[in-house]
């Protein structure tokens, strides 16, 4: 007894002591002890919480480590509406905004602060008692999404407040966002995989909170900078007070904040930070100025859209004139040939640039582009740098236009366009090596078939080596192939546990692994629900396949193209006697009753007693149709809490019957 009391002593010990580094490292940026003594400490919480889950905490630093389990996020309504903020551009406007402000507190004395626009997704964090409760994302103003479990990974966000002094309740609000190492750490993962580049850090950290797995949101190091305190018993009348008074409690504050009397002394913060923002660890587009005073907040009063009492100062995209050295092209795994401009390197937004995206030969020709141009080069908000006009009046008199392939770079296959596609395809899927690499990478990927033991790196070792050159050969992999010198027994015997693993992978990831061209991961699970198996799939018509919601012509000649080819074929049958899950499971299928027989069903809202994937399949489960728009010839909308508004407004315009979560389940019941 003796020694469970000093485990649960320690447990607590070690969640203060954690708790702490955590915030001198996170928010002080002075850490005091090193990186392996942190996760010393952190396993043998780990391991200590695990023999005594009585001692539970969602605010133990052990949950900032995120784990596998997949909801859809609830909608739940804002205390204080999140508003957003007008925007200028120039320094007449701020001068008007500044004037109107001292005409609205009629010559009262007032003050600005004014604090750096930190370029990512806005979020509100509600504290009781030192602890957090609540992470929610600023959505509509009115609702967002609560993202709490997958804010708790985020490690400078404190999950008890490390200071004193503190309201019994507040709100703060912030921004999220993803520092540019990590960024650009991200896109080169991504370039090497095959797959699309994230545009800007903040489409990242958007994408990365809104991850249905909370363990990605912890592996992609998330920041954050708080920005706004609320509440009914806040330190003092001061904004720039309370946020100084929250640094105290333990808050990662901006040190770009000052206090202002003048429109000179906003001016001259605006200069200096136009300059200064390109040092920052994380990306910022503008400057954010807000009466001092929440008592002359108050007076002052909001518009329909935006607080009178502030404003927001977007800084100009960043543009530099250089020259165009040559064009490359890169294919991707869908096959998808990318125009590249190589330029002299020239210094922009606080980098060295190279190399720009032309999207494709539409917009190469939109900018008359020619070899030997002086282009000018953009970045601003997009990280991805772009070329955004040509000095034509520099063009020397030799340089010639710029002429897109007709062969892939990679293969020497003839390209292809496909109708209403801007890109250039290599239609070489078996032979050409990128592609074949890019298949393989998205067939192993978390969302197809979850083989998380293989990465790019080893996908393109084994390619060299010759031991795949499709996905099938995955399965053929044993331990003595890839163990090399002896080495590295545990790490071969992993790779092959996890290939052999992922056989038990649901059939609708098994058509998204395909990587058939067009089918997304959506489109893969209607296909595989409609169709039940992989035999039906493969032999159905044009004219069965678009009768499948969100399948269109395009889509549906790519599906029979992928599957009347030979190689493909042998490669599907190879997976089969492999024992990959070729048709859905018998709880998947089973029709349980033909209650909602020849009935079209939309659902719309966030719902309490199963998910909206679970909805779906209950529908097709009882012979019904899910569709994802409302028309004359919808049955009925299984509305949930917070139903769209605009599906809400064509419903009732419509009279379309709108049946609640109970009522469905009643109906099916009966």
């Amino acid at each position: 007894m003796a020694n469970n009391t000093e485990e649960v002593g320690r447990i607590e010990q070690l969640r203060k002591e954690l708790h702490a580094h955590n915030y001198r490292y996170y928010v002080l940026n002075q850490p005091t002890i090193s990186d392996y003594d942190f996760d010393v400490l952190m396993h043998e919480l780990m391991d200590l919480e695990a023999r005594h889950p009585e001692m539970a905490d969602p605010n133990s630093p052990t949950q900032r480590v995120g784990s596998d389990l997949n909801s859809e996020f609830k909608q739940v309504a804002h205390k204080y509406p999140m508003l957003s903020l007008s925007n200028t551009y120039n320094e007449q406007d701020v001068r008007d905004w500044f004037e109107s402000v001292r005409k609205g507190l009629a010559g009262e004395y007032f003050e600005v602060c004014c604090e750096m626009k930190y370029d990512g997704l806005s979020i509100s964090l509600t504290y009781v008692d030192g602890r957090l409760t609540q992470a929610v994302t600023r959505g509509d103003g009115v609702h967002g999404d609560d993202v709490t479990t997958n804010v708790k990974t985020i490690r400078a966000i404190p999950l008890v407040l490390p200071g004193q002094g503190y309201p019994h309740e507040f709100e703060i609000r912030g921004e999220i966002l993803m520092p540019w190492a990590v960024f650009e750490r991200l896109n080169r993962e991504r370039e090497a995989a095959g797959e699309s580049l994230f545009a800007n850090p903040r489409n990242a950290a958007s994408g990365t909170l809104k991850s249905l797995d909370s363990r990605v949101v912890a592996a992609r190091q998330l920041d954050a900078y708080l920005y706004y305190l609320l509440g009914e018993k806040l330190p003092t009348d001061g904004h720039f007070e309370n946020l100084e008074a929250a640094r105290s409690w333990g808050f990662k504050i901006s040190e770009g904040m000052r206090k202002v009397k003048t429109v000179e002394e906003i001016l001259d913060f605006i200069n200096y930070w136009d300059v200064e923002r390109r040092r920052l660890p994380v990306a910022t587009d503008g400057i954010v100025l807000k009466v001092n005073s929440l008592k002359q907040q108050r007076t002052l009063g909001y518009t329909a859209k935006s607080p009178r009492w502030a404003i927001a100062y977007k800084f100009q995209a960043e543009r530099e004139r250089t020259r165009l050295l040559e064009v490359t092209y890169q294919v991707g795994r869908t096959g998808a040939v990318t125009p590249v401009a190589n330029m002299e390197p020239v210094l922009l937004a606080g980098t060295t640039v190279k190399r720009a995206t032309l999207n494709n030969e539409d917009f190469i020709r939109s900018l008359d582009l020619h070899i030997g141009d002086f282009v000018y080069v953009e970045k601003g908000g997009e990280i991805i740098p772009k070329i955004v006009g040509v000095d034509v009046e520099s063009r020397p008199i030799i340089a010639q236009p710029v002429q897109f392939i007709h062969h892939c770079p990679e293969c020497g296959t003839r390209l292809v366009r496909y109708e209403g596609e801007a890109a250039w395809y290599c239609p070489n899927d078996a032979g050409c090596p990128p592609q074949i690499k890019g298949r393989i990478e998205h067939f192993i990927a978390r969302k197809a078939m979850n083989i998380d033991s293989l990465g790019p790196e080893t996908v393109d070792d084994y390619y060299r080596r010759g031991l795949i050159k499709n996905v099938a050969d995955l399965y053929d992999i044993d331990v003595q192939q890839i163990n090399g010198d002896g080495s590295r027994t545990k790490s071969a015997q992993k790779i092959v546990n996890g290939i052999q693993q992922s056989k038990q992978v649901p059939f609708e990831r098994v058509v998204f692994a395909l990587g058939i061209r067009f089918v997304g991961e959506t489109s893969a699970r209607l296909l595989a629900r409609h169709f039940k198996n992989i035999d039906s799939l493969m032999s159905a018509s044009l004219q069965e396949l678009q009768e499948v919601e969100g399948i269109g012509e395009i889509m549906a000649k790519s599906i029979i193209t992928y599957f009347h080819d030979s190689e493909n074929l042998a490669i599907i049958e190879r997976l089969r006697h492999y024992g990959l899950q070729m048709a859905l499971s018998e709880n998947q299928t089973a029709m349980v009753t033909d209650k909602l027989a020849g009935k079209s069903i939309v659902i719309s809202g966030v719902f309490a007693h199963h998910s909206r994937d679970e909805y779906k399949l209950i529908i097709e489960q009882n012979g019904g149709k899910n569709v994802g728009s409302i028309s004359g010839k919808t049955s009925f909308v299984l509305a949930g809490d917070n139903m769209g508004p605009s599906k809400l407004e064509k419903a009732q315009k419509l009279g379309v019957q709108i049946m609640s979560e109970d009522e469905f389940l009643a109906l099916l019941e009966s």
